[in-house]
């Protein structure tokens, strides 16, 4: 019975494990995708490159707190008892 409740404790951690990188993989795929959006936004009108620009910045510190967010919950989980 305490091999079970440790195996238990092992999958949660490596479950928690694999969904930290799955949000951190995530984040990092959303955030390339919104510079290179960006980047050929203000190829096609650079007279809006201030605006695309600060857009961008916004919109990719929304997706790192997210991720961020996400990353802590796995950890919560997997220092859990």
């Amino acid at each position: 019975m305490i091999l079970e409740a440790i195996g238990g404790l092992a999958l949660t951690k490596v479950g928690a494990t694999l969904g930290a990188a799955i949000a951190v993989i995530g984040a990092a795929i959303g955030i390339g995708n919104i510079g290179k959006s960006a980047v050929e936004s203000i190829a096609r009108q650079p007279s809006a490159a201030g605006d695309i620009r600060s857009s961008m910045i916004l919109t990719a510190a929304f997706v790192e707190g997210v991720a961020l967010f996400a990353v802590v919950v796995c950890l919560l989980v997997a220092l859990q008892n």
